[in-house]
């Protein structure tokens, strides 16, 4: 499905003059035409897709006047990373700025969505496919925000560089070539990140606060093994690899983490609290007067949006078992995803995840190093430039810091020792949040909305 959307103004047609709101329309056509074209593009780990990404992203800014040496496309396995350089004058004597998101995206079976996955489609109220919000949301409002900005005579005060990465989905290897490889990179003051933050909208549509992400919680997978001599299915016996992991899944699906809490996700809490009201806030407002209320903490552990900003948590993802229908169990695994609260060591939550399967013979396999990041404190430049932004479209609307339950590219370039705060151009309810699950869709309305985000923060942060 082909999807134009053409603006033209009366002025425009009179007397060939280029006014304010034709540029805005050229923006609006550009982005939505990037968007489209890569939501087509099935970008998913082992394909080796994401290259056609970058290389579109690539032709479209040289198209726009960007000098090819300033352009590049970097293979790293089967993906790629895209970095493009926005030439400043270097008159404020700053280093550079790093926007920063990811061309891949989580799988999708066709055959369960409702609509074609790798196709942008609408209706009346959303954009649906793929990717509409992680993360080629993000990546076709910064592309199309360079190309407007140079279009426009733009020339920032030091350089802006687009750094996207190609597997923030799964092994984050290219983004580690991003933040730890790349020297020209290592010099940037900090990074914006558009893969995370925005704003919340309650469900009646009012907005109810702006989070500016400047923390994460610590990413790590284990696989638990459990093994069995197996046999003739024929002839059970009591013991079985199935059984016992699955006795395994049942306890960590009945266990919670301890509550943990900080300055950052309290005052969050107590402000989103007020903002949303009912009995929801209320809980929030009492959580953040004392995070050691049961009552509250309980209520929080419920909602999948604010679970993870209360505790560690780790859930089971994936399961495999057996080798043949006739032949009892050799061996069953589970894997295991956690997202640690910040200062939690790893090794901590794998004791804890020992006690409580409580199988002396279970294996424990962690499929990768974790990266523990640390907090980004949030600087009044930063907040000052996305409150512009945010505050053209919503005036009233509080900006806090937040810390996110998932896992992003912010991770490896706040270890890597560049601050990184992520401030999406989003607004939604967070219960239309379909990212990585089916039928992911973005509103219309937002995706408008957010034509001049990254413009008005990027001229704020590196104009005169």
């Amino acid at each position: 499905m082909k999807i134009v959307i053409l603006f033209v103004t009366a002025t425009l047609l009179c007397s060939g003059t280029v006014t304010a709101q034709d540029i805005h329309s050229r923006h609006a056509q550009k982005t939505l035409e990037i968007y489209t074209r890569i939501i087509g593009v099935e970008s998913s780990k082992n394909l080796g897709n994401v290259p056609e990404v970058a290389n579109y992203l690539a032709s479209e800014l040289i198209a726009a006047g960007f000098p090819e040496e300033d352009v590049e496309v970097l293979p790293v396995g089967e993906t790629a990373v895209f970095i493009a350089r926005y030439r400043g004058d270097g008159s404020s004597g700053k280093a550079p700025i790093l926007i920063l998101g990811h061309m891949d995206v989580v799988e999708a079976l066709e055959q369960d969505w409702e609509r074609p996955p790798f196709e942008l489609t609408k209706d009346d109220t959303y954009f649906y496919g793929r990717g509409t919000i992680d993360n080629k949301f993000g990546i076709a409002h910064v592309t199309s925000t360079f190309i407007r900005l140079m279009k426009e005579g733009f020339v920032p005060n030091r350089d802006l560089i687009i750094a996207f990465s190609g597997d923030e989905e799964s092994g984050m290897i290219s983004t580690r070539v991003l933040a730890y490889e790349r020297e020209d990179l290592a010099e940037a003051e900090f990074a914006l990140n558009s893969d995370a933050g925005g704003g919340t909208l309650s469900a009646a549509g009012e907005p109810v606060v702006y989070r500016i992400q400047a923390a994460e919680k610590t990413y790590v997978t284990w696989e638990i093994t459990v093994r069995n001599p197996g046999g003739h299915s024929s002839r059970p016996r009591p013991d079985n690899a199935i059984y016992d992991l699955a006795s395994a899944v049942s306890r960590i699906q009945g266990y919670q983490f301890p509550v943990r809490w900080n300055d950052m996700t309290l005052e969050y809490f107590n402000e989103t609290g007020r903002q949303l009201g009912g009995e929801l806030g209320e809980a929030m407002i009492q959580f953040a007067k004392n995070p050691e209320d049961q009552a509250a903490a309980d209520r929080l552990a419920i909602e999948s949006s604010y679970v993870g900003t209360t505790r560690t948590t780790c859930v089971v993802t994936m399961l495999k078992a057996g080798h043949a229908e006739n032949a009892l169990p050799q061996s069953a695994t589970a894997t295991v995803n956690c997202r640690v609260f910040p200062g939690v060591p790893t090794a901590e939550v794998e004791k804890t995840l020992r006690q409580v399967i409580s199988n002396e013979a279970a294996e424990f396999k962690q499929t990768y190093a974790a990266t523990e990041s640390p907090v980004s404190e949030l600087r009044e430049d930063i907040r000052a430039a996305v409150s512009e932004a945010v505050h053209v479209r919503y005036p009233e609307v509080r900006i806090l810091a937040y810390m996110e339950s998932g896992g992003t590219d912010g991770m490896h370039f706040r270890s890597a020792g560049i601050p990184t705060w992520a401030t999406s151009g989003i607004f939604m309810n967070p219960d239309e949040m379909f990212a990585h699950g089916l039928n992911e869709r973005v509103p219309i309305k937002a995706f408008y909305d957010a034509l001049d985000h990254w413009s008005i923060i990027l001229r704020d942060l590196a104009g005169d």
